[in-house]
């Protein structure tokens, strides 16, 4: 048997370096007061139909969708946004102007073409702010997005900005840009053959050249935003410039999804060909109005960790850390004896393994220094019958008896005397 395509296993090697990213993420975000959230992979398909869009590719072409046992059509979440609007509203986190500030973590599914960096099931991580839309908001989520970038050793990218403004600005804006389009519809491709009629402003966010090559001459959306939107956009700038953040304003940036008003933002590498977006957010300030609740300021962002760690894994080197204490039994007796240790190793955060094979003690020595053991934990009859633990330090080339009621003490020591670390061995190979 073979997992499904575009589904793939985490091995033990790689999962470190999830755990990496978690960790990294969780102290970040905490520095900041922001909080994480879980919410469950299936939820009502109509859930993602009102916030992502009828005419969007998602909805289209990507969505894993079924019937359940009780008639109802659910779907595993494309994306991470509208679950956590649909938490606000059910919770009633933001009640009484209250403010939310979260971050998740967790599996995605798209039914899409597998390719580099980009899987049917992929995962993203996001952070997301509710209640408030002063531009100082947007400005603070994009920084939390490049510390955390420069964090993980990803430093080379360019941020790109731009301000979509309001549904009232977009509908006089798709009008004339589809007239603009029409008068070049045989040159088109046939993608935007199909958004003309349904969505024209994703054709901006076309990736065929000769598309591209007619939105050069197209009208600008920027000349049909509102003053209030204009004014938005450059307190933004100003407020990026005072975080000393280098960023490029792409007018033809609009996102995929309908839900974004306002601000929107991608922070693109050249490490990773075409796939070269690895977080992209913005304002969605009428979402939660959408699914059904009131309308609460939010802006957000996220990441996928797939195209992330295609990057993270050339300039961070991660090793598992070495284990501390090998138990060596030596016949079933002196096994059953060694358990008695294991809740002492579990209380001072010793790593440990146990030989259940009961091999030669010679053999066992060799596993114990394969595997940089520093203690050796010899258990036999001698032990066993006079309720002692034997133990020969590997790196000091000396052995040593103790009496079972020394052990509690001794492995505190131990513990204290070598300050064991829980993260990963980390070796920065390139760009820190």
């Amino acid at each position: 048997m073979q997992s499904l395509r575009g589904m793939h296993d985490i091995l033990p090697e790689d999962i470190k370096y999830w755990q990496y990213i978690y960790n990294v993420a969780l102290t970040t975000f905490n520095i900041a007061n922001y909080q994480e959230i879980r919410t469950p992979m299936l939820e009502d398909t109509l859930l993602f139909q009102r916030s992502i869009g009828l005419n969007t590719d998602i909805i289209n072409k990507e969505m894993y969708s079924f019937i359940d046992n009780n008639n109802r059509s659910i779907s595993l979440r494309p994306e991470g946004t509208a679950s956590i609007a649909r938490a606000i509203i059910q919770h009633k986190l933001c009640e009484k102007q209250i403010s939310q500030k979260l971050w998740y973590f967790g599996p995605m599914f798209r039914y899409e073409r597998p390719q580099y960096g980009r899987q049917r099931q992929f995962h993203q991580l996001g952070l997301e702010y509710y209640g408030h839309d002063n531009p100082s908001v947007d400005a603070e989520i994009i920084y939390l997005a490049t510390n955390l970038l420069k964090k993980l050793s990803c430093d080379t990218y360019r941020l790109e900005i731009n301000s979509i403004g309001n549904l009232s600005a977009r509908l006089k804006y798709e009008q004339k840009l589809t007239e603009y389009l029409n008068h070049y519809y045989n040159d088109l491709d046939n993608d935007s053959k199909i958004k003309i009629k349904t969505n024209p402003i994703k054709i901006l966010d076309s990736k065929n050249q000769n598309t591209q090559n007619i939105l050069q001459n197209a009208p600008s959306l920027y000349e049909f935003l509102e003053i209030k939107s204009m004014k938005r956009f450059e307190l933004i700038q100003e407020n990026l410039k005072n975080l000393d953040i280098n960023f490029i304003i792409n007018h033809n940036l609009v996102r995929g999804l309908d839900y974004y008003n306002d601000t929107v933002f991608e922070i693109k590498t050249e490490e990773l060909g075409t796939q070269d977006t690895i977080c992209g957010g913005g304002r969605y300030d009428e979402l939660t109005q959408q699914i059904g609740g009131k309308p609460i300021a939010s802006v957000g962002w996220g990441i996928g960790i797939e195209r992330l760690l295609l990057i993270m894994k050339n300039k961070i080197k991660l090793s598992n850390q070495d284990i501390c204490i090998y138990i060596a039994p030596q016949n079933d007796t002196s096994l059953t004896y060694s358990l008695k240790i294991i809740p002492l190793l579990h209380k001072y955060q010793l790593k440990y393994e146990i030989d259940f094979n009961c091999s030669s003690l010679k053999k066992q020595i060799q596993k114990a220094n394969r595997k940089n053991a520093i203690i050796c934990i010899i258990i036999g009859d001698n032990e066993v019958n006079h309720n002692l633990i034997t133990i020969k330090w590997l790196k000091e080339f000396r052995q040593t008896i103790y009496h079972w009621q020394e052990i509690d003490k001794l492995l505190q020591n131990i513990s204290k005397q070598f300050s064991f670390s829980k993260q990963p061995n980390i070796e920065i190979t390139q760009g820190s």
